[in-house]
C-alpha cells in the first residue's frame, strides 16, 4: 500500500462545485436515511439485540487471539488454506502468489473493501493477472478508472447519465451499441457483460461479512448474487478480510445479521446471505477445488491495543455516512482514501499515518447522528475528538489553529473572564452589524464567509443575559402549593374538638 497525503479541505472545496456529485448524493441520501428508519422501527427489540452486540463484539475483542486461532484451525479441518497478513501490501503479495501459483490470467472479484486497502487490483495488473470486477457499482468505477466513495454503494456518485455514456463508451465491443437510460436496462446490459467474465475466470476473490470461529465458515451478504458466482464458478477461491470479522458462532451472526441489511440498504435482510466453508467436497456438485483465506491486519491490532478499540466493533453497514451532514455534502472521494464519512475519519489516519491526513478529524461537526444510528454503538465522535486531540499535541495542526485553540481553552477555564470577553465581542459584532444583519467577510472566520454570511448579533446581550432575562421574565407569580384542592391558600386549618 502506497502511503498516500489525504487533502481533505481541498477535495472538499472542489466536491461542493460538482453539480453532478450533488445531484447524485441528493438523490441517494433520501432513500437511505428513510429506509433505514422504517426498518429499524419494524424490529421492537432493535435495542436489545444492538446491546447483546456490543457486549458480544467487546468480548471477541478481549479474546481476539484466541477466535482467530480457533477460526484457523476450523479452516484447515474443512480443507482450506489460511494466510496471515501484517500489512496491506503483505495482503496483496499473497494474493498475487495464490493466483500465480495456479497460473492465472483472469480473476473475477467481488467488492471488498480489505482488497482496496491492499490494492489488490493494482497489484493484479501489476503481475499480468487481469482483475473484473464483478458488483456492479466496483464494475462502474472499473470502467470510469475511479476509486469507490462508499462502502455500500460504491458508485453512489455517478448519476445514471453518466452510468450510461461509460457503457455505451465501453461495451461496444461487445456489440452492444444502443446507448441505454433506463435502470433495469442499464443493469440488463451489465449482466450480459459480465456473465461471461464469471465463467472464464480462473480465480475468484471475495471479502466477507462475517468469519465464523466455530465452524470455519465466512458469510458473504449482498444483493446482486455476484459474490456467489465469484465464489464457486472459479477453480480457486481467496477470501481476503479483516481480522477483526471474526465472531464465535452461528448464532451470533444471526443476530448481527438481523442488524447489518436493515442499518445498510433499510431490508429485512439482503437478497444473498450465503455461509461457505473450504472446497469443494466429493460429493458437492460445484465450488471451489482450491480455497484460501487471507487474514488481514494492517494496523488492527494497533487500534485493538489502543483508544480507538471500538472502531474494530465496525462490520461496515455505511449508516454513519448516510446520515453525516458532510459526508452528504461532499461525497466519499473527498476524504481520499478508502473509507470516508465518519467510520473512515477514524480508521484512515491509523491506516495511513494521522500526519497524512490531519484534516479527517476535524471533518465532522460532531452533531452525534453517526453514534446514534450506529448499529454496534460505536462513539465516533468521541472518537474523532481523540484524533484531534492527538493532531493538537503532535503539531499537526496549523500554528494559527493551534494557538487559537490553546487561547480558547485558557479563556474557558476562567469563566468570568469567558463571559466579559464574550460581552464585549458580542456588542463589537452587534454595533458594526446594525442596520446590515450579516458580514460578508470577518477576520479569523474566513472558513466560513468564503461559501456564506456571518449573521450579525440581533442584539446587545449575550446568550446568557438573554437566557437569565428570559427565566426572569417566565417566571409563574402564583407559586404551586402542597395543599389538597379546595384549600384555600394561604389559610390556616384549624382542627375541631
Amino acid at each position: 500500500m502506497e502511503t498516500k497525503s489525504v487533502h481533505f479541505k481541498t477535495a472538499a472545496a472542489d466536491a461542493l462545485k460538482d453539480q453532478d456529485l450533488r445531484q447524485a448524493m441528493e438523490f441517494a441520501k433520501h432513500g437511505f436515511i428513510g429506509k433505514r428508519t422504517a426498518a429499524v422501527a419494524g424490529l421492537p427489540e432493535w435495542d436489545s439485540i444492538r446491546e447483546d452486540a456490543r457486549i458480544m463484539k467487546n468480548h471477541v475483542l478481549e479474546n481476539l487471539d484466541h477466535y482467530l486461532l480457533a477460526y484457523e484451525a476450523a479452516v484447515i479441518n474443512n480443507g482450506g488454506q489460511v494466510h496471515w497478513a501484517q500489512t496491506a501490501n503483505d495482503a496483496a503479495s499473497v494474493v498475487v502468489d495464490i493466483c500465480q501459483q495456479v497460473q492465472a490470467k483472469t480473476v473475477a472479484k467481488g467488492k471488498t473493501m480489505v482488497g482496496e486497502e491492499a490494492d489488490v487490483n493494482g497489484a493484479l495488473e501489476a503481475a499480468g493477472i487481469t482483475p473484473m470486477e464483478t458488483d456492479l457499482g466496483e464494475y462502474i468505477l472499473q470502467l470510469g478508472k475511479e476509486p469507490p466513495s462508499h462502502i455500500i454503494a460504491p458508485a453512489i456518485h455517478k448519476t445514471k447519465e453518466q452510468v450510461t455514456e461509460l457503457f455505451h463508451e465501453h461495451h461496444q465491443q461487445y456489440g452492444l451499441t444502443e446507448k441505454l437510460v433506463d435502470r433495469a436496462a442499464l443493469v440488463n446490459e451489465a449482466r450480459t457483460v459480465l456473465r461471461d467474465k464469471f465463467i472464464a475466470a480462473d480465480v475468484g476473490i471475495t471479502g466477507a461479512n462475517f468469519l465464523i470461529a466455530e465452524t470455519g465458515q465466512h458469510i458473504l451478504v449482498t444483493n446482486e448474487g455476484n459474490g456467489d458466482l465469484s465464489s464457486v464458478l472459479p477453480r480457486t477461491q481467496i477470501v481476503i478480510v479483516g481480522i477483526e470479522k471474526v465472531i464465535p458462532n452461528l448464532n451470533d451472526a444471526a443476530a448481527l445479521l438481523r442488524m447489518l441489511a436493515r442499518s445498510a440498504t433499510g431490508q429485512e435482510f439482503s437478497n444473498y446471505t450465503s455461509l461457505m466453508s473450504g472446497p469443494k467436497r466429493a460429493d458437492d456438485t460445484d465450488g471451489p477445488e482450491n480455497f484460501h483465506v487471507v487474514l488481514v491486519d494492517n494496523k488492527r491490532t494497533e487500534m485493538l491495543s489502543g483508544e480507538l478499540r471500538e472502531m474494530l466493533r465496525c462490520f461496515k453497514c455505511g449508516a454513519c455516512m448516510n446520515h453525516c451532514p458532510v459526508y452528504g455534502a461532499v461525497g466519499g472521494h473527498a476524504y481520499g482514501w478508502v473509507y470516508p464519512g465518519p467510520m473512515g475519519s477514524v480508521v484512515t489516519p491509523v491506516m495511513v499515518g494521522l500526519e497524512n491526513a490531519p484534516d479527517l478529524p476535524h471533518a465532522c461537526t460532531l452533531n452525534g447522528r453517526c453514534a446514534d444510528v450506529c448499529p454496534m454503538s460505536i462513539p465516533l465522535p468521541s472518537l474523532l475528538r481523540k484524533h484531534r486531540q492527538a493532531t493538537f499535541e503532535r503539531q499537526l495542526m496549523s500554528p494559527s489553529a493551534r494557538y487559537g485553540i490553546s487561547a480558547w481553552a485558557s479563556l474557558a477555564k476562567r469563566p468570568r473572564a469567558y463571559r466579559l470577553v464574550s460581552r464585549a465581542i458580542n456588542k463589537v459584532l452587534y454595533t458594526l452589524g446594525k442596520g446590515r444583519g450579516r458580514f460578508k467577510t470577518m477576520p479569523l472566520a474566513g472558513g466560513w464567509t468564503q461559501s456564506r454570511d456571518l449573521p450579525a448579533p440581533q442584539a446587545a446581550s449575550t446568550f446568557m443575559e438573554l437566557h437569565k432575562q428570559s427565566l426572569k421574565t417566565n417566571q409563574p407569580t402564583n407559586q404551586p402549593t402542597n395543599q389538597p384542592t379546595g384549600q384555600p391558600t394561604g389559610q390556616k386549618t384549624e382542627k375541631k374538638p
